[in-house]
């Protein structure tokens, strides 16, 4: 029996790693004849990768293996580390393609009976398209955003490539622009973050012209929920075929491990006690977290509204210029104001470490307010819970816009926050607590939304079951795939 070989390279954060390796689990349970190796390239500081790498291969069905990609030089990595943030990622990757090449060599050395069918990169690993090139076999990219977020990638390269226009000029502005995939004007403040800085935009539009290059791009989204996105990217004609297989969730994100079994019991324990739907929950993902002054704001704005609630609190990096993950308080009372944690102890319960997937199910939570992070948008549709946005940075201000103006399902705390964390030194502007308490209210009392976000909750599930959009797309990838190996190998 031949196998078709598929090399993933996802990027190193946790939500692009996650993703990855869901989708690598959908293609293998699919199709007994796909075979495939997860390439782990580890960064020079804690990405949270490692420890998670462990517990995704533990859970990784045969035939997904998982390679460490060796070490760059510590003398190159130095050299990279004086790098702006924005290009340190790209350059990182480039300097790897060497130890990949020699790495999938290894691989196809193994078995006679494996054919190389493809790369399957990350939108942030395109530099690997040279090493797909090198072996004569497509690149595909999986884009773990929405196909909106890729489509305004692209209209930003257009206005660079043929209207010489960056789209980080846009910064501050009152404009609104015609994007083609967005049926509203956007206003440049809902602009990604990712995109508003000078590096940042300059790396958005390379990685849209190596888009261009590939044979395809798989989306963790739903045809149902970004039709309009999605025709448009279909319409463009110079864009590689579109296969929308989300939503890519991995469900088992939120179980305990041995370090964390007694806060997530201690969590489950505290919802169960709780009515349904009366708790918001408050999380802004791995990279979420704020100052002093806005923790403050915050907890003043849960006092005032007598919400229950659920928070996951996290505390920042203490030096601006490096790059790590938060991490949990030891103790919250140094952040939270003084006799919070007494005064608000019948009504809420703050967290660090949050099984997010697991909580988002529970019948107690009744709304989500989040930073807009695409896998947190696909999770919080997929558990029916409406979201109030708040965006920090990457492309997050521009799904809360999509929330909340294309789709119907969120209501704002802010659409155009940012913490600035590729401008570290830049201060955020403050979110009050009178905002947060209207955003609350609105979350938790508004029907319509609630009924829409339930309407767009059994589409989505029914997207992946057999004969649904996302099922019948991602056959059509694996077809796509062994249909080019016939043709190289004349089988």
């Amino acid at each position: 029996m031949m196998i078709s070989e598929l090399i993933f390279i996802p990027a190193p954060g946790v939500g692009h790693l996650v993703s990855a390796v869901e989708l690598a689990k959908m293609l293998v349970r699919r199709d007994e004849q796909v075979s495939i190796n997860i390439l782990i390239i580890k960064m020079p500081f804690d990405s949270g990768a490692a420890a998670l790498t462990q517990n995704l291969q533990n859970d990784a069905p045969d035939r997904i293996n998982f390679v460490d990609i060796p070490s760059l030089d510590e003398s190159i990595v130095t050299k990279l580390k004086s790098f702006p943030r924005m290009s340190f990622l790209d350059s990182f990757l480039s300097e790897q393609r060497t130890q990949v090449k020699d790495v999938v060599r290894e691989i196809l050395n193994r078995s006679e009976s494996s054919r190389l069918g493809g790369f399957v990169l990350d939108m942030f690993c395109t530099p690997m398209i040279q090493v797909a090139n090198d072996f004569n076999v497509p690149a595909y990219v999986f884009f773990t955003s929405g196909a909106s977020f890729l489509g305004l990638v692209f209209y930003a390269q257009n206005l660079k490539d043929n209207e010489n226009l960056e789209i980080s000029e846009y910064k501050d502005s009152d404009i609104e622009l015609s994007v083609p995939c967005f049926s509203n004007l956007v206003p440049a403040k809902a602009l990604p973050s990712v995109m508003l800085t000078e590096n940042g935009s300059a790396m958005m539009t390379t990685i849209a012209r190596r888009l261009r290059k590939t044979r395809a791009i798989l989306v963790n989204t739903v045809l149902e929920l970004e039709a309009y996105a999605i025709k448009s990217l279909e319409d463009d004609g110079n864009i590689p075929h579109i296969y929308p297989v989300g939503p890519v969730i991995n469900f088992k994100k939120g179980e305990p491990t041995s370090n964390n079994k007694n806060s997530y019991e201690a969590i489950m324990s505290w919802l169960d006690r709780q009515p349904s739907s009366s708790v918001v929950f408050l999380c802004f993902g791995s990279m979420g977290s704020f100052d002093i002054e806005q923790v403050k704001e915050i907890a003043s704005a849960l006092e005032l509204s007598g919400q229950s609630f659920l928070w996951s609190l996290r505390r920042p990096s203490q030096e601006k210029e490096k790059i790590e993950l938060p991490k949990d308080y030891e103790d919250y009372n140094e952040v939270l104001p003084e006799g919070f944690l007494e005064r608000t102890s019948e009504k809420g319960k703050v967290i660090g470490w949050a099984p997010q997937v697991t909580i988002l199910s529970h019948p107690a939570v009744g709304g989500f307010v989040s930073h807009c992070g695409w896998n947190s948008t696909l999770e919080s549709i997929w558990c029916g819970v409406p979201i109030a946005t708040w965006p920090i940075f990457a492309e997050q201000q521009s799904n809360a816009f999509q929330l909340v103006n294309e789709l119907g399902l969120a209501v704002k705390i802010r659409l155009d926050y940012r913490n600035n964390y590729f401008a570290p030194n830049e201060s955020p502007e403050l979110v009050t607590a009178e905002e947060i308490v209207s955003g609350l209210g609105g979350l938790m009392n508004y029907g319509e939304i609630t009924d829409k976000v339930k309407t767009v909750q059994d589409v989505c599930r029914k997207a992946i079951i057999e004969g649904g959009s996302s099922y019948n797309s991602l056959g059509q990838f694996i077809q796509d795939v062994t249909d080019n190996i016939n043709q190289r190998f004349n089988l």
